[in-house]
């Protein structure tokens, strides 16, 4: 059986939908704007969807768990069935206004769902915007 990698992203809107860098085009792009953002409380303004406080207020004053549930029902199905069928490669992307905030969060939460549920596919993370930043991609 071939190695499913699956590619899950946070970027912003305002810079685009990062592109496929597979080959395959396609993926699944997931819009984050519907919850809330924190990005608007000046509090959370300069931190991101990895500090403490962003993610209290998300999994407390907003939708995202209900997001994200809704996020896994659907990629569910398609790992469970490219992992069977031998695929390569897998495009999950999040998308909000400025890539901080909600879609780091939701990205983050999306790898730790897959690595849990799906230990044989390989999961790499990338936040866009924060790597653009020359942010430091820890492990979440």
């Amino acid at each position: 059986m071939a190695d499913l990698t699956i590619n899950v992203r946070s970027f912003s809107y305002k810079k685009g939908i990062p592109e496929d860098t597979s080959g395959n085009g396609g993926g699944y792009v997931f819009d984050c704007r519907g919850v809330l953002n924190p990005g608007r409380i000046e509090a959370y303004k300069t931190q991101t969807g990895r500090d403490e406080a962003v993610k209290l207020y998300l999994e407390t004053e907003t939708k995202i768990h209900e997001f994200l549930g809704g996020v896994f029902q659907v990629i569910d199905i398609s790992i469970e069935d490219y992992l069977n069928r031998g695929f390569l490669n897998l495009d999950i992307n999040f998308g909000c206004t400025g890539g901080q905030h909600r879609s780091v969060y939701s990205a983050d939460a999306t790898a730790k769902h897959i690595e849990e549920k799906f230990p044989d596919a390989k999961v790499v993370v990338h936040h866009v915007m924060q790597e653009e930043k020359n942010w430091i991609n820890l492990p979440y």
